[in-house]
């Protein structure tokens, strides 16, 4: 092989490698819901949905989580982020958020031909583990859910008044659990697991904005920290266990407890990929 030819072979070895692994980029029009659809070559590519949690903005559409949307795209799955409060477009503040409105923004992506829309999977984190679970309870097109350090109950809208809730459906608020008296010194030392500890102990409230995972159409993957600093995630999600076992839920469920803070479940996407990988992808 002359020199010529060896560098036309180069050249189109590499083209075929930057094609191959090429993504494209689509903002999508959805009222008061930020969305943007990456997708790879491939047909009929099972959709993630990625949810941020209280930080606001639209998280997974960040430089800081484009190698780990990367790797899902890489893996023969189209990646939808999602800005649900803090980005353009949306509301200001965690409070009061429409489910149908996430939703939706769902369904517009799955119109999208290389989409397979049987196939409809979220991963959520922290507040975005909770929304994950509550769509799921309402939505039978969701047939998986990744939660990291999630809530098993609703909570306060994040309001200087905290008296209502973070979520709504059919323009309702959802039942959630109030921050009580006893709470509010500790919530203004900016003892946040506690705080929640002790709004907890009204067990009238948490079962009224218990989530019903239980109505969920697939697998469920908790993650939690047993050192998580912000809330009991472990507890919580052992609490969905629970619910799921006496429910006898009939998908896979499966929760992990992560050694470590309230990120550091956030460090083993590797269990992440594997559960998707066994319990979603190939799933009929």
């Amino acid at each position: 092989m002359n020199t010529i030819q060896f560098l036309k072979t180069v050249f189109l070895g590499f083209f075929i490698f930057i094609s191959s692994h090429s993504f494209s980029q689509i903002t999508l029009n959805t009222p008061n819901i930020e969305s943007r659809l990456y997708l790879g070559n491939g047909k009929n590519q099972p959709l993630i949905v990625g949810l941020g949690g209280s930080e606001g903005g639209n998280a997974w559409s960040s430089d800081y989580w484009k190698k780990t949307r990367d790797s899902f795209i890489e893996k023969g799955y189209a990646f939808l982020a999602i800005g649900y409060f803090g980005a353009k477009g949306t509301p200001d503040t965690l409070n009061k958020i429409s489910i149908e409105n996430v939703h939706n923004a769902i369904v517009e992506a799955t119109k999208n031909n290389k989409i397979d829309k049987k196939k409809i999977a979220i991963v959520g984190g922290s507040r975005g583990g909770d929304l994950a679970l509550l769509l799921a309870s309402y939505y039978p097109d969701i047939k998986c859910v990744v939660a990291i350090v999630p809530s098993h109950v609703s909570f306060p809208g994040h309001t200087n008044h905290f008296s209502t809730s973070c979520w709504t459906y059919q323009n309702k608020e959802l039942p959630f659990v109030p921050l009580s008296d006893e709470a509010v010194p500790v919530l203004i030392k900016g003892d946040l697991r506690n705080t929640f500890e002790i709004m907890l102990k009204d067990t009238i409230a948490e079962e009224k904005a218990v989530i019903k995972v239980e109505n969920s159409n697939g697998p469920i993957l908790l993650i939690s920290a047993t050192k998580d600093e912000i809330c009991p995630s472990a507890l919580m999600s052992e609490k969905i266990i629970s619910r799921l076992k006496s429910k006898k839920f009939k998908f896979e469920y499966k929760h992990v407890q992560i050694e470590g803070t309230h990120t550091a479940p956030l460090k083993h996407f590797d269990l992440v990929f594997e559960f998707l990988d066994k319990n979603f992808k190939k799933m009929q």
